[in-house]
């Protein structure tokens, strides 16, 4: 059974104490290559990166009980960034899960506990850093999880950098991206400037190559 969960016990969850623990995303490649998937990671900092939960499971031990040997927490809608409680279930490892199609909550989903908490988790801290080199927090990978070179993303897919989004490109370039820095893309005008008061802070202006005419042979 579901026990109903209040915003404060979210955000208490989810900032898992901001000033002894951070979370970060952590990506898993499927080993039977069926690409990779992001999952939200809370670790305590003095203990390192490795010391860490899964923020599902994290929110499914603290609200609906222990997971015993041989039982795993899934997203039903199959978004492993969505770790609304209502969005989370437990079945047997021994299964292969299908994600439930266009699950959605009630209502507006600005308005759900999900969006709200997230937009107010701490930015991440390499972005706060702004002379560090946009290669350090700008990272592409293929369908299998593989790092590549950004030059290489002609046929990448991309979420909405809207931390509160879920949002996923369905064709390739659907999304609009940032005229200025042209770096990150939104799935419409609105997360772009719900997330402008952050992006602003490391969003730097990509100057266009300068084409200088070659003066005439003589």
């Amino acid at each position: 059974m579901m026990h109903d969960i209040t915003y404060d016990d979210f955000l208490q969850v989810l900032l898992v104490g901001q000033i002894n623990k951070q979370s970060q995303a952590r990506i898993e490649v499927d080993p039977n290559g069926n690409g990779a998937q992001i999952f939200a990671w809370a670790f305590e900092i003095h203990r390192g990166r490795n010391s860490g939960l899964y923020v599902h499971d994290l929110l499914w031990e603290r609200h609906c009980g222990g997971i015993a040997p041989g039982w795993r927490v899934v997203h039903r809608n199959g978004i492993t960034v969505d770790n609304r409680l209502e969005n989370l279930a437990l079945v047997s490892s021994k299964v292969r899960y299908v994600p439930e199609e266009d699950l959605t909550s009630k209502g507006n989903k600005e308005q759900s506990l999900y969006w709200l908490a997230i937009q107010q988790l701490p930015t991440d801290p390499l972005q706060e850093i702004m002379h560090y080199p946009e290669s350090l927090y700008h990272r592409y990978y293929n369908a299998n999880g593989e790092l590549v070179e950004e030059e290489d993303d002609t046929n990448m897919y991309y979420e909405c950098h809207f931390p509160a989004c879920t949002n996923m490109e369905k064709e390739l370039r659907e999304f609009s991206i940032c005229g200025r820095c042209q770096e990150v893309r939104y799935c419409g005008t609105q997360c772009q400037q719900k997330d402008w008061p952050v992006h602003k802070k490391f969003c730097r202006e990509r100057r266009r190559p300068l084409f200088l005419e070659r003066p005439p042979e003589r």
